[in-house]
This record gives structure tokens, sequence and C-alpha cells, in this order.
């Protein structure tokens, strides 16, 4: 009998599919039959899969294909998320142009998932970074600006002075830049945003809608929009006419509070800091924290005293002191805060470093009042006020309403509601991603691209020799005329947020090669997206953006839907041992050998090798397998078997060679 030949007919059999387009749908589906979206994540193209993707899209293959044994027409769909930093590192790196780094990979990373024998629509391939996708992604920008949903505004960002870019709160490790090894500053610079501020509480409300969501997913995204209740307080500052507006969710503490603080760019901040040396060479140390919140978080509390005093709202004759504080936020609340150190952490260790009084003012349940002190650790759970006057013997919500009734009685405050939601900025000072498509006119000022003359192409002949933004110091590119007056312009030289390019992609597939962004007899049949796969990493930022970018479509007229993604599945990440040499530098598994005493060697020079611990396959550490060694040694069924039937598929699983001989 003719043994198996696992190439030779996975290959005959994907090309008679190819052939064929086995797996390609019309545009409006078929007559008769129910539709059906399945979509996986779709990847960057980064020049090989791993197995993270052989999970990933086994997981929406198999369930593509149960479908339309099922009845239903399917539309399973694949592309790539093209632009980012990646290409413009190999460009610096390797001398080779982004777009022919990028188009070389995804033509390596097509053969090999066709090599998995996916039933996936490849008629319908997009990759981000072709001007036939960021054509109508331009077009979508400017809808964004005529509806006000985006606008440009300065804001602080982490600058890496060696590099001259903008760096993401990623990208900075303690407190330098991840790749110069400069240390970081924090600069105000000129950036777009869309307005995803005025969807937070639809976004909110419409996570209840999402029942085939995981519940994680949708608490991590109510935490990241973080609904606040509260009040804004107006505290008078003693010699100026302008109250200092402070939003709290505990306006119930008030008779605790012991200061007053300010984020170190408040804009009373600058103004003190203008004719205070001191407190100005304050302010630039803060600025070496970086702007992520972690970082200020755990950092020392450490503040300035203004010497401004500020006026309490409920008790007159109390004067409190008025500080500059590295942990207070702008970008939260108002960029103010009244500190009640008995009840937050955080306010009480900066009060311990600066000798300020300590109010408790909230009783734990059966404990006396008399005796009740504060020592190292802030009481923050519920009980009964003490210590605030007319608040005595109230509940904290009760005291939450009294205190804002009184506010709002004497007009030194209201009750309101706060998000811990910013505006997305999407600026980036890089070449490979989609051009803003604005000019800058010294007559005009920002003026949009008329749709007509759409794309605003990248250009090909870019530098990578000196630091900065290649876009910015191009000789030619940027400069060009203004659509309204005729006059000299310049091109705006930030490209978007590669997010951007992910958050609509799901409905460009629907209408892959329409003259428009989104053909809505099309997108309305086939939305929303049955059901998404992909990693829990992308909980907030990726499958927040998309939900925001939705509602907008369907503000616009494109979409009908209010939601992309009726169900969402993340699966679990799939897992290797680790290993090191002598020297501690890490090894791939192919250059290990277990011997059968138990030992583990290098197998090249037989020297022993330490074993670590299980971990998310990863580069750094070597702990990969290729999948295309796999699937040309097993077969692409064994591959995916191993895949499915190892764990289940929400958990981690176990990548083993004794797993996948006994598949």
């Amino acid at each position: 009998m003719t043994r198996y030949n696992v190439k030779e007919t996975e290959a005959k059999w994907q090309a008679a599919w190819d052939a064929a387009e086995c797996f390609a749908v019309r545009d409006n589906g078929a007559a008769g039959k129910p539709k059906y979206y399945v979509l996986e994540m779709f990847p960057y193209p980064s020049g090989r899969i791993h197995m993270g993707h052989v999970r990933n899209y086994t997981i929406g293959d198999v369930l593509a294909r149960y479908k339309r044994a099922q009845g239903f027409e399917v539309l399973h769909p694949m592309g790539w998320d093209a632009f980012g930093l990646p290409a413009e590192n190999a460009a610096i790196e390797r001398g080779v142009p982004p777009a022919e780094w990028t188009l070389h990979n995804i033509g390596a990373m097509r053969a090999q998932l066709k090599m998995m024998g996916l039933s996936v629509d490849w008629s319908r391939e997009i990759a981000t970074c072709h001007p036939g996708y960021y054509r109508h992604q331009q077009h979508l920008f400017l809808d964004f600006l005529d509806a006000g949903l985006a606008y440009r505004r300065e804001s602080w960002v982490n600058w890496d002075p060696v590099d001259q870019t903008v760096l993401a709160n990623e990208q900075v490790i303690d407190g330098k830049g991840w790749r110069s090894g400069a240390a970081i500053e924090r600069r105000k610079l000129s950036q777009w945003f869309l307005k995803i501020t005025a969807y937070a509480e639809e976004l909110l409300n419409g996570l209840d809608t999402l029942t085939r969501w995981p519940e994680k997913v949708r608490v991590m995204q109510r935490n990241w929009i973080g609904r606040s209740e509260g009040a804004r307080v107006f505290f008078r500052i003693k010699g100026r006419d302008e109250p200092l507006e402070v939003f709290t969710t505990r306006p119930d503490t008030l008779y605790g509070a012991s200061f007053c603080a300010l984020s170190p760019h408040h804009p009373l901040s600058t103004e003190l800091a203008a004719r205070n040396p001191a407190l100005k060479a304050f302010i630039a140390e803060c600025d070496r924290l970086g702007t992520s919140e972690e970082a200020i978080e755990t950092a020392e509390k450490r503040g300035y005293d203004t010497g401004l005093r500020i006026v309490h709202p409920l008790q007159p004759g109390r004067e409190l002191p008025l500080y500059v504080a590295n942990f207070v936020l702008l970008e939260y609340g108002t960029g103010a805060i009244f500190g009640c150190p008995a009840h937050d952490q955080r306010d009480l260790e900066f009060a311990r470093k600066y000798g300020l009084d300590v109010i408790p003012v909230v009783l734990p349940p059966g404990t006396d009042p008399d005796t009740f002190t504060i020592a190292e650790e802030a009481y923050v759970g519920d009980g009964t006020l003490f210590n605030s006057d007319f608040l005595d013997g109230l509940s904290v919500d009760e005291g939450k309403r009294a205190v804002i009734a009184r506010l709002e009685a004497d007009g030194s405050g209201k009750g309101t509601v706060q998000y811990r939601l910013r505006d997305w900025g999407i600026s980036r000072q890089r070449y490979w991603g989609c051009p803003i498509p604005v000019v800058h006119c010294a007559a005009c000022g920002v003026v949009p691209v008329p749709r007509e003359q759409l794309p605003v192409r990248l250009p090909d002949d870019v530098s990578f020799d000196r630091p900065g933004n290649p876009l910015a110091h191009h000789p030619t590119w940027k400069h060009t005329t203004c659509p309204k007056c005729g006059g000299a312009a310049e091109r705006d030289t930030d490209t978007m947020d590669t997010f951007v390019d992910s958050s609509w992609y799901f409905a460009r597939f629907c209408c892959p090669r329409a003259d428009v962004p989104l053909e809505r007899d099309r997108v309305d049949h086939w939305l929303p997206v049955d059901q998404y796969v992909g990693g829990i990493e992308h909980a907030v930022l990726h499958l927040l953006y998309s939900r925001f970018f939705t509602r907008a479509l369907k503000r616009f007229g494109y979409v009908g839907v209010d939601e992309p993604f009726a169900g969402l599945f993340t699966q679990g990440m799939v897992c290797h041992e680790t290993y090191r040499d002598e020297n501690g530098e890490w090894l791939y598994p192919h250059e290990v050998e277990k011997r059968p005493d138990g030992t583990v060697v290098h197998r090249d020079t037989g020297r022993p090798v330490r074993v670590g611990r299980s971990e998310k396959m990863s580069k750094s550490k070597r702990n990969t397998v290729d999948p295309e060694h796999i699937i040309e040694t097993y077969g692409a069924d064994t591959a995916r078997w191993f895949m499915l039937s190892d764990s289940p598929p929400e958990r981690d699983m176990e990548w083993t060679a004794a797993g996948i001989d006994g598949a």
C-alpha cells in the first residue's frame, strides 16, 4: 500500500480549492441562505506565522467550516494590519524600504497561511498599507472632521530627544527611550484627536448588550471607560478671583481635607512657575517621570508648596495649603484634587511626608470614634460619617448626596459625572502610517484636502539616515498649495495611529473593492461579525476603538449597527519551556536535546542547558516552534488537530513534541 504523502496531498487539494474559489462568497450572500461572518483578528506581517497564529486561525476556520456544513453562507476573509513601527525599524537596520519589507512579508505569510488549509475567501484580501485602503480611511477622517469628532490641540507627550520622536508609554522603560536609551522628556505638541468621549455613555451601556462576549473583557472596558459619579467643588483661592475647580468622587470626605494639589501642568501651575524658578525646576523634575499613570502612581509622592491658601467650601474659617504634586494627573478630572489623607493611601503618604493633618471622617462599623486613628494605612471602606458637622451619622452614600445638595445651594459646587476615558490621540511622528489629509496654510489655517484629491500618498523616496520623522524632513513631499486660497501650504507630516486602520477593516471586508469607503447594502448584509476571535491583549484598545468607530460610521450613514462584533472569543496563549545555555543566552527548542536520563543539553555542544518555566512563545526568549516545519513534517490537519485537542481553546496550551507526535 502506498504511504500517505502529507505534502503532496495537502498541496493538491489546497490548489484545487484556490482554482475553484471554493470559499468565495457573493457580495450580498446566497439567496435563501442565512449569513454567518467569522473573523479572526488580522495579523501584522512580521514575516513568519507563529503558533499563536496557527491556534487563532484554526479556531476560526473550524467554526467557518462548521457553519458552512450547517447551511450558512459564511464570510471568512483575511487581510494584513500592515502599517507600523517594525517596518521603519527594518528600514533603519537593514536598509530595506518599509513598503518592500512589508509586501515581502505579506507574500511569505500568505503562503504559510495557505499551507494551513484555511477556508478563507482570499478574493477579499486587504492590506492597510495599500493606497486603495488608506484612501478611504482618509475619507473617513474627513467625515470625523466635518462632524466635529476630529480636532487638533496641544497635549503632553513622551519625547525622545535622540530619536526626535514621540513614544508611547509602553516604549518608555525606566524613564528612557526603548531604543535610544535617552532620558525621556515631557513635551507639549499639537496632536490630532478623535472624540471618543462623545460616546462614553453609549459605549458603556452597549456592553450590556454584548452577552456573547467574555465577562472579563466587558469588565476591562467598563473600567477603562471609568464612569464616576461625584461633584465639582469650587475652592476659593485667597487673593485671587478665579476659584480652583476640583472633581471628586468622594464629596462625603470634604471635612477630612487637609490640602489641595495641582497637576504640574495645570494652567495655574504654569502661571506660578513662570515667576518661580524653584517651582519651575520641580515641574521639570516631574516631567522626567514620563506620562504613564503607572510611572506616576509608583513614584515617591512629592510636592511643592505654592504658598497660596485655599478656603474650605464648607468651613469658611479654615484654610488649606495648595501644592503642585507629582501624582496629580492633568488628564483626569480637572487636574486638581483635594487631599483627604485618612481615606486615600496616596494622600496619606503625601501628608506624612509634609506633616499635614490626617482627619478621619469615615468610621468603620463597630469602631469607637474616640479611639479610631489612622496609622500606616488609609481606611477606604464603608462606614458612618463623623467629625463632619451636619453629615455626622450619615452613611457614605447619604453623605455624598447631602454634600452635593449643600454645595449646589451655596453655589460652591455641583453634582456631575466624570469618565476615565480620554479622547484618542491619533498623531504619530512616523513615516509608515496613513497620512493625515490636511494642509497647514499661513492664511487659512488647517484646511482639509479635497476628497477628489485622495489619497494623500506616502512618498517612496524617504530617508531614515537621520533622527525624527522622515516625512517632516523630506525635501519636497510636505510642500503643496492650499486648496482654499491657492497659496503655499504644508502637508501635515504626522500619520495616524495604526489602531485607526484596524478600527474599521471588518466593515471593509464586506466590500473590499468598492470605490467608496463602505457600500451600505453590502455592509448591512454582513455586519455585525457573528464571531470574532483574537487575544485578550486587545480587550480594551482595539475592541473599544472598533466599537467607537462603528457608532461614528452609523452616524455618517455607512452602517446600520451599533456593535461591530456580536460574539467574541479570546483564545489562550501557546506556551513552551524556555532554555538558556551556560552563558545565559536563550536557546531555541530545536537547539536543545533531552536525553534518556532526563538531562537537557545543547544539541551541538553537549553542554548543560537550564530549563526555565513554560511561557508564552516569544521571539525574545526563543521558545518558539516553526509552524512551517511542523506542517511540512506532520501535515496541516495534524497541527490543527493538536491545537484543538490538547486543551480548551480559551485556556493556555502547552506545546510539546510528544503532544504533536500523539496527534
